[in-house]
């Protein structure tokens, strides 16, 4: 774009999407009279997303605003606690989310993962039809417009990630009541009925199971259990009801 200019500024967490705005402070971007102050915005790099208000000249407008020449943007990132059209929140996590996924389920949020990439277009369309968040760092993804709904996940680090939407979405916590492998819930189970998946000496030291009602797989408190459960512990003091 390169008609008439506006000014925008963008709030600092946005930053990392428009590095630019943290040197000068205010951007001057090019209109052309027609495209969207949504779409501009998306053309400087911050995906829809992450936008909270669009003000200009200090009042607020809606993403569809077409931007007149010397207009003031002010441009603030999604309020938080983010509140989403529809329940349940659920949310689904693309191939590079693993762990995070695995997380989530662990404190009882309903994940969906792809373990494989299936495309963009693909999973833009199960966001739609299942009405899940969708959770990735691919910008190009969360700016599909088939998306139900999406966000941007800042940190590489499990631990900072599982905060951050903790922290922006606020689900509702069920620990230990969903697989970490297939998002299916579980149910109490006895040993007889997950003998065949017990190593001998867990056959012989435990005795309380749990199994996934939609991957049969079984659960006990084995080796791993006290790092799970300060994974929990930390999520409920900060963000249990």
């Amino acid at each position: 774009m390169n008609g008439p200019e506006i000014h925008v500024e963008f709030a600092p967490e946005l930053h990392v999407f428009a590095p630019r705005a943290r040197q000068a402070g205010t951007l001057r971007a090019g209109t052309d009279g027609v495209s969207s102050l949504g779409h501009v915005v998306e053309s400087l790099g911050v995906p829809l997303t992450e936008v909270g208000a669009l003000l200009v000249d200090g009042r607020e407008v809606p993403v569809s605003h077409v931007p007149a020449a010397g207009e003031s943007v002010t441009v603030r990132a999604v309020a938080r606690p983010q509140r989403v059209p529809g329940a349940p929140l659920c949310f689904l996590l693309d191939v590079h989310l693993g762990t995070l996924a695995r997380r989530l389920r662990l404190l009882g949020v309903d994940t969906a993962y792809e373990s494989t990439d299936i495309g963009d277009p693909a999973l833009a369309a199960r966001s739609a039809a299942e009405r899940r968040v969708m959770l990735s760092r691919d910008r190009g993804l969360l700016r599909r417009r088939e998306l139900w709904a999406g966000a941007f996940v800042y940190s590489t680090r499990p631990e900072e990630q599982l905060r951050d939407v903790l922290d922006r979405f606020q689900p509702e916590l069920r620990p230990w009541t969903r697989c970490t492998a297939c998002n299916g819930l579980l149910r109490e189970a006895t040993k007889d009925e997950v003998a065949e998946q017990l190593k001998h000496g867990t056959h012989a030291t435990y005795d309380v199971f749990a199994q996934c009602t939609a991957c049969g797989r079984a659960y006990w408190k084995g080796a791993h259990h006290e790092q799970l459960e300060a994974i929990v512990e930390r999520a409920l003091t900060e963000f249990g009801s």
